[in-house]
């Protein structure tokens, strides 16, 4: 009966989709049962099922629904631009001594390891940079699960979004050594990179002083705010995309444009919800399900190296602001942790250089990943034994 689809039916991508949002949900429930972060169920779980999942279509999940990505990470970006309180920063020398020391620290100690391991510059320069991000997307998680509040998460919420905004700074710069690398024309090996920096900052400060007097005009209540919000970062993920800009760098300065522009409206706190939630399962199942062994034995020592210099870089340098903190020691070796979840969008920058240049970083792609795996099943039991000791949670 030609009504009748064939059997077994095929793995369509939505199904595909529904399933690892399935298996990391429980996978991440089980976790907090046993008073872990669900981030690491979420990641466990893809990589459990890694091995199982080589004929599968993982990868195209992330090109096929990476304007709903985008979104959800938008709002996460947007969200931790308006935690960058740039009068804090001024008001505290410490914090941004702090910021531009580990940043600092983390790009070269990371590109000095690579290039000692035989990797060319430029692709060590661009998996540095990459390093340099702390993962908004963990570390909103774990201290939102955990209700954490004190110094130490505060502090953390600015260095996260400090460090974020300097990865994709010097990611995107480093773009133009990608042209010259690959001997693109003049004008794009100087234009690009500008190009794309300068539009994506002008979209999200553009953004960010409109949005507060359209709220404005709204009822003063949370849901009509988070609408509002919601439009904000579809309109700028649909402007960055079309104008082919960076959606990361436009919703990060559209948050630190709210926080930081004087003006007489504010727009009121909002839950991000289950569904940015739900995105972000996947995301981090997929991330889990991609490093299957043979791409872990690829990575090698290379990949154990990367995790190690960047953890060490990172805490080192925010130690070195110690001297100038108002924090006890203790409490800042704690922060110096919390720094250690690395960014899953880092998928994202490597797959946008790949999509130009597909010979790109094909052995670099796989330490990377490797990383991203281990700072993420790491990361958030790090991250949440920092901020006990901190004092930052009640249980």
């Amino acid at each position: 009966m030609p009504f009748i689809p064939a059997l077994p039916p095929p793995l369509t991508e939505a199904l595909l989709l529904g399933v690892l949002l399935a298996i990391g949900a429980l996978a991440g429930a089980a976790a907090q049962r046993f008073r872990l972060p669900a981030v690491f169920g979420y990641v466990l779980a893809g990589f459990a099922v890694g091995p199982l999942m080589l004929d599968f279509p993982v990868r195209p999940i992330l090109t096929e629904a990476r304007v709903i990505v985008d979104v959800a990470v938008g709002l996460v970006l947007f969200e931790l631009g308006r935690r960058l309180d740039l009068q804090w920063l001024r008001r505290d020398a410490s914090l941004w001594v702090a910021a531009l020391a580990e940043s600092a620290l983390t790009f070269v100690g990371i590109a000095g390891a690579l290039i000692a391991f035989g990797f060319p510059w430029i692709h060590s320069a661009v998996a540095a940079a990459i390093g340099v991000s702390t993962s908004p997307a963990v570390v909103w998680l774990v201290t939102n699960d955990e209700r954490a509040q004190g110094q130490v998460t505060d502090r953390c919420l600015n260095l996260v979004a400090v460090n974020t905004l300097i990865g994709f700074m010097l990611a995107t710069m480093l773009v133009a050594a990608v042209h010259l690398e690959y001997q693109a024309g003049w004008i794009t090996i100087l234009l690009h990179p500008m190009y794309v920096l300068l539009g994506s900052l002008a979209v999200g400060v553009t953004m960010g002083v409109l949005l507060p007097y359209v709220a404005a005009m709204l009822s003063r209540r949370p849901e009509s705010h988070f609408a509002i919000i919601v439009a904000a970062v579809l309109i700028a993920v649909g402007l960055a995309i079309a104008l082919k800009l960076s959606v990361f760098l436009a919703l990060i300065a559209t948050g630190a444009t709210v926080r930081n522009v004087p003006r007489r409206f504010a727009l009121l706190e909002f839950d991000l919800g289950g569904g940015a939630r739900a995105l972000y399962i996947v995301l981090f199942v997929v991330t889990g399900a991609q490093a299957t062994w043979p791409a872990l034995q690829a990575a090698g020592w290379a990949a154990l190296i990367y995790v190690l210099v960047r953890a060490l870089c990172k805490w080192v340098g925010v130690m070195l602001s110690t001297p100038l903190s108002p924090l006890p020691w203790r409490q800042n070796a704690c922060l110096g942790l919390t720094l250690m979840p690395m960014s899953g969008m880092a998928l994202l920058l490597m797959y946008d250089i790949s999509e130009r240049y597909p010979a790109f970083g094909e052995e670099l792609a796989a330490v990377l990943l490797a990383a991203i795996v281990i700072f993420d099943l790491l990361g958030p039991l790090v991250l949440k034994f920092a901020l006990k000791r901190a004092g930052d949670l009640d249980r």
